[in-house]
């Protein structure tokens, strides 16, 4: 039952940590002249990229705190800082991305990097990797944030669908909802630093 409760905890942390529907417009704006062909291959490279990049960094939390001799609830309270900030954006939808050039590979750079795993996310990863105790909890740890990364990436591949369905209306309400979910969410990591910081 800890184990199921861990999953479903993480998996729902690094779904909104992600912020899917505000990567899911930046995909639809950058995409929205190729085939759908091409879209759906975009989607799979970008899922297959984020995988790689935030299975890295939730692995290599506490090797990155030892060298740069950060203390876990020191980085808890900068990395809620800026999770607060990226929440703030995405609530008042001043969140952007710089429009790169379009003929060259869009996959990893700019939508893996910096569009879904920014500097937010990276704080927050590197937190719930080295918040993880052994080897049973770093497991469910990882298939959570796997399972959540593969939902983005569903949405992207279903992305011309899913504007459909919702609209762009829809899409913004999701983004600022998302936005309210990781300013919450921010707010309690923040807490835990200083209460920790000060005990």
């Amino acid at each position: 039952m800890e184990h199921i409760t861990l999953f479903i905890s993480t998996y729902i942390k690094m779904f909104f940590v992600l912020a899917p529907f505000f990567v899911m417009t930046m995909f639809l704006a950058l995409t929205k002249d190729m085939p759908a062909q091409r879209q759906k291959k975009i989607a799979l490279r970008v899922t297959l990229a984020v995988v790689i990049i935030c299975i890295t960094l939730f692995f290599f939390g506490d090797t990155i705190f030892a060298i740069f001799g950060i203390t876990l609830d020191s980085f808890r309270i900068g990395a809620g800082a800026l999770l607060f900030l990226s929440a703030v954006e995405l609530v008042r939808g001043t969140k952007t991305a710089v429009k790169p050039d379009l003929e060259g590979d869009i996959s990893v750079v700019p939508l893996a990097i910096p569009i879904t795993v920014g500097p937010a996310t990276t704080g927050a990863l590197l937190i719930l990797g080295a918040q993880m105790k052994g080897v049973t909890a770093l497991a469910v740890g990882t298939a959570a944030l796997v399972a959540a990364i593969l939902s983005l990436g569903t949405l992207l591949y279903l992305a011309p669908k899913v504007e459909k369905i919702i609209g762009g209306i829809g899409l913004s309400i999701m983004t600022k909802i998302t936005g309210l979910v990781l300013a919450a969410l921010s707010a309690q990591i923040i807490f835990t630093g200083v209460k920790n910081f000060l005990s």
